[in-house]
């Protein structure tokens, strides 16, 4: 059997993690995934353990690579992308966890940011990193976790301790313990990464009271990461790419230009779009972040984040029973002719951009004695559609153009019906490439760059590839109407503080 060159990614992602080999060409040669558990300790707390992020990726990569082999595939290299946020803490000595991994949805933090917020430090923060004061963000977890776990300043202030997202674990884990870095795109997520001198920033690691001890090296997404050392992996694999989830799905979706911009649909929604070589300071509170980062020069985007998309979907099915699987979804939402005036705005873990509230809270408008099954889901499903386009009403106003289309990918980009649907609410042509899991094909790309399978990234746009094109069907009246009963809706939830009753008599009331 000849032997068929490929690359290994991992895509470890916020509920489950997933490996995925890629041919040259670009085309999937083998897939395994593995969901873990997710842990609510607290009313908007959101936990992980370590070791279940661990066993899963390892279990995922061990039977991705089983499966390639026994089609003669020669794995190469590899590539690491990850949900970003995330925060974890461990002893470099051990190796063990000081505390779970805090999630990036995780609320803990709110009145942490308001405090700095209030004492005027939001416009420093957002003038070196491009981020906001939200819970979002590593920095606080990370000093809530030095704060909060005994011993763990004194610790870290002494060196034993490392900082690291998830692809930094990882990476750790992957090494043996011998490399301790991370990417500029995850390390541009911290809210502790000045985005304009490309270094961690010790005005920042003094506000958030930080040591800089902790903290990774941060090398380029197309950059050499050292070699895997776990067993099970076959020989030692070259770790050659490494890019936070979003980033990894703008490589992936060949947005190279500036102007273009792509759309992430997993437990929630990430909307890039590429601003060139210079940052661009957001208007309407999106955030300007790293769209990737080769060859040391920074290519930078503004970037809107909805921290509830595919998750509503998993609600729908795991807490409330409306689905058997989230593919039902589609066929539920075709068999009605419109929404009826049923409005989901999932705030499950406050909104993120443009409205930035940690405190606001989910909620279901317009029901009546006539609403059922189909049309919640169908209002889970908008809802993804209405935040896009806040998202992209935003970016236009801060690029002063809209975009002329846009590019979907992830899990949710499988459902046509959603697709048509938020062409016509965002008023753009949608499309969505052959390959979905482009933020696992992000990581194979950025990997292969640097092992030089790829020359550049001239080079891979010619590797992609459109399944599907969506044209806006609807009239801009209809529109218009869906859209103004979706302001009300929203308008309400960023109203009504009595949603979030944490605030009003305790978390456990």
């Amino acid at each position: 059997m000849a032997k068929r060159e490929a690359i290994l990614a991992v895509d470890q992602g916020t509920t489950s993690s997933r490996a995925i080999v890629f041919d040259t060409a670009g085309h999937m040669v083998a897939v395994a995934q593995q969901e873990f558990p997710q842990l609510y300790p607290r009313t908007g707390w959101v936990e992980q353990r370590p070791e279940d992020i661990w066993q899963s990726t390892l279990a995922v990569c061990r039977e991705a690579l089983a499966r390639a082999r026994a089609t003669g595939a020669e794995i190469l290299t590899m590539g690491i992308t990850n949900q970003r946020e995330t925060t974890l803490v461990w002893d470099r000595q051990s190796g063990e966890p000081v505390y779970n991994a805090i999630v990036w949805q995780d609320r803990r933090t709110a009145e942490h940011c308001a405090r700095l917020s209030a004492q005027g430090y939001e416009a420093e923060v957002t003038a070196r990193t491009g981020l906001l004061l939200d819970p979002y963000f590593a920095a606080t977890k990370l000093a809530w976790i030095l704060s909060n776990v005994e011993g763990a300043r004194r610790r870290a202030e002494t060196g034993r301790l490392a900082f690291g997202t998830v692809d930094t674990y990882l990476l750790w884990r992957l090494s043996g313990g011998r490399v301790h870095a991370t990417d500029a795109t995850n390390a541009c997520r911290t809210a502790l990464f000045n985005i304009h001198t490309q270094q961690w920033d010790e005005e920042l690691l003094a506000l958030f009271h930080v040591p800089a001890g902790l903290l990774p090296e941060v090398r380029d997404c197309a950059a050499d990461f050292g070699h895997t050392q776990t067993a099970g992996l076959e020989r030692a694999l070259p770790i050659q790419g490494i890019a936070g989830d979003q980033h990894a799905a703008m490589v992936g979706q060949s947005c190279f230009s500036p102007g273009m911009v792509k759309s992430t649909y997993g437990t929630g929604c990430f909307a890039l779009l590429n601003t060139g070589a210079e940052p661009v300071r957001s208007r309407n509170r999106l955030l300007t972040t790293l769209a990737y980062r080769i060859d040391g020069e920074p290519t930078y985007a503004l970037e809107g984040s909805i921290f509830i998309a595919g998750a509503a979907i998993k609600w729908l099915r795991d807490s409330l029973g409306l689905l058997r699987h989230a593919g039902e979804s589609e066929d539920y939402a075709r068999r009605l002719d419109s929404n009826k005036g049923v409005y989901l705005v999932p705030a499950f873990t406050g909104l993120g951009a443009p409205h930035w509230d940690p405190h606001a809270r989910g909620a279901l408008f317009g029901i009546t004695l006539d609403t059922g099954q189909a049309e919640i889901i169908r209002a889970a499903l908008e809802s993804v559609c209405y935040q896009t386009n806040d998202l992209m009403v935003a970016m236009a106003n801060d690029a002063g153009e809209p975009p002329r289309e846009l590019r979907v990918d992830g899990g949710m980009a499988a459902n046509a019906w959603l697709l048509q649907r938020l062409a016509d609410l965002v008023d753009l042509a949608v499309e969505r490439p052959r390959v979905i899991e482009t933020t696992a094909l992000g990581a194979a790309y950025l990997a292969g760059l640097q092992a030089g399978i790829w020359s550049s990234l001239d080079d891979l746009r010619h590797h992609r590839q459109v399944s599907a094109r969506y044209q806006p069907s609807i009239s801009a009246s209809e529109r218009e109407r869906c859209l103004l009963g979706w302001r009300r809706a929203l308008e309400r939830t960023l109203t009504a503080e009595c949603y979030d009753m944490s605030r009003v008599g305790g978390a456990d009331h």
